[in-house]
């Protein structure tokens, strides 16, 4: 082969900006083809950037699925807003993703208090990505939920705010236009050589990674009890027997009183949360795992500043 004709390699890194649960990491799962984030109904649960590495032809993109950008009220929040901004303008390229399902309930006076919360933070960070200046692709997200003429009417309306470039009409939940997008992204990339090996899907440390899918569970079972009040660390990850690996995980919690949420009547709350963890670990591991978690109460665990150093935020902000 003439490697002289070849078409050249790209690389360079995407952020994916957005409100609370727009469906930033359904996205990037789906463009990676792999769990990188973790997805839950509950909003605001990607706390760091988390950078998902996909290919598209020669091209390397590199996608950092950040933070939801809202109105801060906590130390946690205020740290989480600017990860996600310090991600949009590292990055070489910027996709606002937006909820369109959210946006014309406002429109139409259909809409929760949820949705109303998600149109106010889309247009703040409207605001933001004009007064700075930048640039952004315009992702219109849930199409698979709303009417034609009403989400071309509301992209309309969007794009002579003269903030985005493109746009894109995507359902990140079943794939509807993600190809287009990620064929876009891979021509905003610079030339040069890839970032990672071809095969690797994301740069988030493995006990790291860990934690979150454990911490998704979490979510997924006990969201409406307790929506905030945990996290989980990956305390030991060691080699074990027949190319096993043994994982042991701490549950935090903030309140003696929310042990008995995670455990569950006989300990079957804190079993399905283990269950379920460990099929997401062998699969994306590829190897088999021995996951042991244990519930611990660690009262102020939001205002430790190691914790915000372990997870790349700026404890300060």
């Amino acid at each position: 082969m003439n490697t002289s004709t070849a078409a050249p390699t790209r690389a360079g890194f995407v952020a994916i900006i957005g409100s609370p649960n727009a469906g930033k990491s359904t996205l990037v799962n789906r463009l990676v083809g792999s769990k990188v984030s973790i997805v839950t109904q509950k909003v605001q649960t990607t706390r760091f950037p988390v950078r998902g590495v996909c290919m598209d032809g020669q091209s390397q993109i590199v996608l950092v699925d950040t933070p939801g950008i809202f109105t801060p009220r906590r130390r946690l929040d205020r740290a989480m807003v600017r990860s996600a901004w310090n991600g949009a303008e590292d990055a070489d390229a910027v996709v606002h993703l937006v909820d369109a399902h959210a946006e014309i309930a406002v429109k139409d006076g259909t809409a929760k208090a949820a949705e109303k919360r998600c149109a106010d933070d889309t247009a703040t960070i409207r605001a933001a990505l004009k007064s700075s200046g930048r640039k952004a692709v315009l992702a219109m997200n849930k199409i698979d939920l709303v009417k034609r003429d009403a989400l071309l009417a509301l992209t309309n309306d969007l794009f002579e705010e003269g903030v985005y470039t493109e746009v894109f009409m995507i359902s990140a939940h079943n794939g509807s236009g993600v190809d287009d997008l990620k064929h876009h992204m891979s021509s905003l990339m610079p030339e040069g050589p890839w970032l990672y090996p071809e095969d690797q899907t994301a740069d988030l440390p493995v006990r790291l990674l860990a934690a979150e899918i454990t911490r998704e569970k979490v979510y997924l079972r006990v969201h409406e009890e307790l929506p905030y009040a945990a996290t989980v660390e990956t305390t030991s990850f060691k080699e074990a027997k027949a190319g096993a690996v043994r994982i042991e995980q701490t549950i935090y919690i903030e309140r003696e009183g929310q042990r008995a949420i995670i455990l569950g009547k006989g300990g079957q709350t804190l079993k399905w949360i283990g269950e379920n963890s460990r099929k997401d670990l062998i699969e994306i591991l590829d190897r088999p795992v021995h996951l042991f978690l244990h519930v611990k109460v660690r009262e102020n665990w939001q205002e430790e500043r190691a914790f915000y150093a372990d997870l790349g935020l700026d404890f300060d902000v």
